[in-house]
């Protein structure tokens, strides 16, 4: 069952983040933050958690792409799927939530930088029309490495459209 994230999810939500940069295929981040800085980082609307018997299984959630107003309907996804559940399509059940959630607030485009080696989450991406838009090369290091990312975007054919 798919549903909002509530401060009561607050450390299910940052145990699976944990798994994610444990993964060293996910994010740059190297630490799990504190519930308010997460809180603080995501839009209010579009986080939704994958649960099955109140346990939280996954979750998705979009950060505005800026604060300048023209840049209003423009959006970066994070999904998190907990590893032992992974190859169950709690994934693609989040991302298609969250496509319809954001759409109905107004999001127009969504985007995603992701590691090359992340085959899943690459797959995922192209499931739900997000179209590849390039390559950043050794656009930051990770555990002291260069790393490089894909940029996948996703335009609304519902909002944002004259």
């Amino acid at each position: 069952m798919i549903r909002f994230i509530t401060d009561e999810n607050a450390l299910q939500v940052l145990e699976i983040y944990s798994y994610g940069l444990q993964s060293r295929n996910a994010t740059f981040e190297t630490r799990v933050p504190g519930w308010k800085d997460w809180n603080e980082k995501f839009h209010t609307h579009s986080r939704l958690g994958y649960f099955e018997d109140d346990q939280l299984l996954g979750w998705a959630a979009i950060t505005p792409f800026s604060k300048r107003e023209v840049y209003r309907g423009v959006a970066e996804v994070s999904i998190y799927v907990n590893p032992n559940h992974s190859g169950k399509g709690i994934g693609s059940g989040l991302m298609a939530a969250l496509i319809s959630s954001s759409e109905e607030n107004g999001i127009w485009t969504l985007f995603s930088s992701v590691f090359p080696e992340n085959q899943a989450t690459i797959r995922l991406h192209e499931k739900y029309g997000f179209q590849l838009l390039g390559r950043r090369n050794k656009i930051a290091k990770l555990d002291g490495i260069w790393r490089d990312t894909l940029i996948f975007e996703r335009r609304s054919k519902l909002t944002g459209i004259d």
